[in-house]
């Protein structure tokens, strides 16, 4: 399972009503893709449409979907918002990971 803070619930929602999407009936879609300094790196983005292999999670009024691949890595996560002096945006708080680069958008394992 993938967990959201309050403070993130509060961005997600207003970035997808922002966006033109609906979080009562849309996605927030995460997932691991390759790439960035440690490996892997977090792709997270908006989603209408949910597909046969998504794993699909309702956690603090946000919808999310992952991908089976991309869940495997995400056991556990905890989606916040940082919003301070050195820039703001989505954090992932990832227990699987034993190593994350400086700005926090990549891993390994």
């Amino acid at each position: 399972m993938i967990k959201v803070s309050e403070h993130a619930k509060k961005k997600v929602i207003e970035l997808m009503t922002d966006d033109g999407y609906d979080p009562n009936t849309d996605f927030v879609r995460v997932g691991v893709k390759s790439g960035g300094c440690s490996g892997l790196s977090y792709d997270l983005k908006f989603d209408k449409t949910q597909l046969e292999d998504d794993k699909v999670f309702e956690v603090n009024d946000v919808k999310i979907i992952v991908d089976k691949k991309s869940f495997l890595y995400l056991i556990g996560t905890t989606l916040e918002y940082s919003g301070g002096l050195n820039g703001s945006g989505f954090v992932f708080n990832n227990p699987n990971a034993n190593r994350t680069c400086g700005c926090g958008e990549s891993f390994s394992l």
